[in-house]
């Protein structure tokens, strides 16, 4: 696997320069990931169970896609990337935005961008990445993030904590 450059931020978002992936996990360093929850016309939700061979959360499910943030890319164009590289998904840039996260242990030190996307056509996950995608109804989702989680990744159960949050007062 090539160390690909990530962007190193500030507390604030604020762009410090590049740094190689593994430096950034090594030290613990703040950067940008995005993380894109793709939903059914029904309004299932659909989730990667990671490859095992992934070097964080292997085996674990997450969000249906998500990704680093290059050096030099933005948040809007690494989503559309993202969910083109993982799941065959082509979208126009910039996808629909729904919020940000801010950098703390519970996500990597990663600012976290979330996006929405409904998605009915075929889906081609790429199996360097992905063990597995399944659709799940979001209430049994709910549970699955109420209970002790186990089996999920950190980040993808304060993602999903917050989007319901969200919708809640919709």
């Amino acid at each position: 696997m090539k160390d690909e450059l990530l962007c190193e931020v500030d507390e604030h978002d604020r762009v410090l320069g590049p740094r190689a992936r593994g430096e950034v996990h090594r030290l613990g360093l703040r950067h940008r990931a995005v993380h894109i929850l793709v939903f059914s016309e029904a309004e299932d939700i659909l989730l990667q169970k990671r490859s095992r061979t992934k070097d964080i959360n292997p085996g674990l499910w997450d969000t249906s896609a998500a990704g680093h943030v290059d050096w030099g890319e933005s948040y809007d164009d690494c989503a559309a990337r993202e969910l083109s590289e993982e799941l065959g998904i082509t979208s126009r840039s910039p996808l629909p935005f729904l919020f940000k996260l801010p950098a703390s242990a519970h996500t990597g030190w990663e600012f976290v961008q979330v996006y929405r996307v409904v998605h009915s056509g075929t889906l081609r996950p790429d199996p360097r990445e992905i063990e597995e995608c399944r659709w799940f109804a979001c209430k049994d989702l709910d549970g699955w993030v109420r209970g002790p989680g186990i089996g999920l990744t950190t980040s993808f159960r304060r993602i999903w904590q917050t989007y319901r949050d969200i919708e809640a007062l919709r």
